[in-house]
């Protein structure tokens, strides 16, 4: 069965609010980073009709005519999975004047965004995905016991505050929380913490 590793740390950063310095939190951790062609071999593995080399090719035609429509001021969304679209960073300064603002001067970067589906029968949100997850402590991996803690427990927030969410551990949601939270970047007011910005230019109308 599939299991999502994490370690538990303490926050020792000292600038920190005084209520989150000093405590435990969860992080997850990655065993690999796949590529193309070994995401295309694994879904080619998993009773696909298609060969390896078909499904890569499909994948590439993807990414190419994501980003094409993307650019095309489009969103793209994969009914069950989820929307993409962009959000643009904006210089910290910006301009003074609305007839002062220029692209090539006070736009800084693009950012591609996903929001999970969160209809009733797909729901990939943050909140509801976690509920799919189990969780190993790669501590008790690494020394080869079971995790005791990774059955039960409640769910922590995103602020990585909380309870344990079958990990047995404070504040599931910290760095391995919300895909947007942390990772919205500098501009504009994302979706649910898809793709928030601080400096203007975000997308906020994505509810779907």
């Amino acid at each position: 069965m599939s299991k999502i590793l994490y370690e538990v740390y303490q926050n020792d950063i000292k600038d920190s609010e005084s209520v989150m310095f000093g405590k435990w939190y969860a992080r997850l951790k990655s065993i690999e980073t796949l590529s193309l062609t070994k995401v295309a071999k694994h879904i080619a593995e998993h009773g696909s009709v298609f060969t390896e080399d078909v499904v890569e090719g499909v994948l590439k035609k993807f990414k190419n005519c994501l980003l094409e429509m993307l650019l095309d001021s489009k969103k793209v969304k994969i009914a069950g999975m989820g929307t993409f679209y962009l959000t643009c960073e904006c210089t910290k300064g910006g301009a003074d004047k609305e007839e002062d603002f220029n692209v090539n001067q006070h736009l800084e970067a693009l950012h591609i965004r996903f929001l999970p589906d969160q209809t009733q029968e797909d729901n990939l949100s943050s909140r509801e995905f976690i509920k799919k997850a189990e969780f190993v402590n790669i501590k008790s991996l690494l020394s080869g016991k079971d995790d005791e803690e990774g059955e039960g427990g409640e769910e922590g927030d995103d602020n990585g505050n909380g309870g344990s969410s079958q990990g047995g551990t404070q504040g599931g949601g910290t760095q391995g929380g919300s895909t947007g939270g942390q990772t919205g970047g500098q501009t504009g007011g994302g979706d649910n913490g898809g793709g928030g910005d601080n400096n203007g230019g975000g997308d906020d109308d994505e509810n779907t």
